[in-house]
């Protein structure tokens, strides 16, 4: 039993076919096959079963992997410690976060830290607050920057800001010629919501419950930017982070009002695996993080 072999065993139990793990491991097929037959010998038991064209985990090969994930991320991060001992000023910080922070927040929150340590490299991820939770339990991410604390008992979470949130409304809507508004005044307007699963949703029906109402949902969507165009087309309202890239552009056939009867708010935050010792490039970074966002977080002076 070798590394190799886990990180191909590792490969085919999350979906590859053994010809695409022997591609990338640099062995022929028959040899990758020959080595998880070995693999099998070894650990006592059948931990891979053809099903139709495809291998797939007996339930010995689930107890398995969860232990070859272990070693495989032990040995990786180990290897990261000891290269960031020889050189502190590498490493990589494997970040997540969500789609509507990758227009504003998370590039400057990496130039300015590249700016001092300019030989860390970055591996990003987007994807939704679901998805980057997944990330970290994973431990195919260090961090992750998302909305609202997750509430997983193996990750911890520290506020970076609060990003308002702004009630979109086409140009021709009834309300569009005001700055301020109270949420409840769309009461029985369609709303356009992302897909349940994602942390502005639970937002927006926690601020409608506030105003006393449920939304009635219109359309969903899967980005930010598709919720505004949605909005543009006349379909429907919707509550949009305040970041730079929802400022209206000229002729962009939307406005954005101020809620004033619920606080239009949500928590913006940096978070990471509680029980998982963070190599030196990824600790900077959260310092770096909740320094460059402190005059952002409420009782900032």
């Amino acid at each position: 039993m070798d590394l190799q072999v886990l990180r191909s065993f590792q490969a085919v139990a999350d979906g590859l076919t053994v010809t695409e793990a022997a591609a990338e491991a640099r062995i022929t097929q028959p040899a990758l096959s020959r080595a998880l037959h070995r693999l099998e010998q070894e650990v006592g038991a059948e931990l891979l079963r053809r099903v139709g064209r495809v291998l797939r985990l007996t339930p010995a090969g689930r107890v398995f992997k969860e232990y070859v994930d272990a070693t495989l991320d032990s040995y990786d991060r180990g290897r990261r410690a000891v290269a960031e001992v020889v050189d502190p000023e590498a490493g990589v910080v494997s970040l997540a976060f969500l789609h509507t922070l990758g227009t504003w927040l998370v590039p400057k929150l990496v130039t300015g830290f590249r700016e001092a340590h300019p030989q860390v490299r970055f591996e990003l991820h987007q994807h939704e607050e679901n998805g980057l939770v997944q990330h970290l339990l994973a431990a195919t991410a260090d961090l992750m920057i998302t909305s609202g604390d997750p509430g997983h008992p193996l990750i911890t979470w520290r506020r970076l800001l609060v990003e308002p949130l702004w009630l979109a409304v086409p140009t021709g809507h009834r309300l569009a010629g005001r700055g301020r508004v109270r949420l409840a005044e769309v009461a029985e307007e369609p709303f356009i919501l992302l897909k349940p699963g994602y942390g502005l949703r639970s937002v927006t029906e926690e601020l409608c419950r506030q105003a006393g109402f449920g939304p009635r949902v219109g359309f969903e969507g899967e980005e930010v930017h598709t919720l505004r165009g949605l909005v543009a087309a006349g379909l429907g309202v919707s509550l949009i982070p305040s970041s730079p890239d929802a400022a209206a552009t000229p002729g962009f056939p939307i406005r954005y009002l101020e809620i004033t009867d619920v606080h239009g708010a949500r928590d913006i935050g940096i978070a990471w695996l509680s029980g998982r010792g963070l190599p030196p490039a990824p600790r900077r970074f959260i310092d770096h993080a909740l320094e460059e966002t402190a005059a952002a977080r409420p009782g900032a002076a």
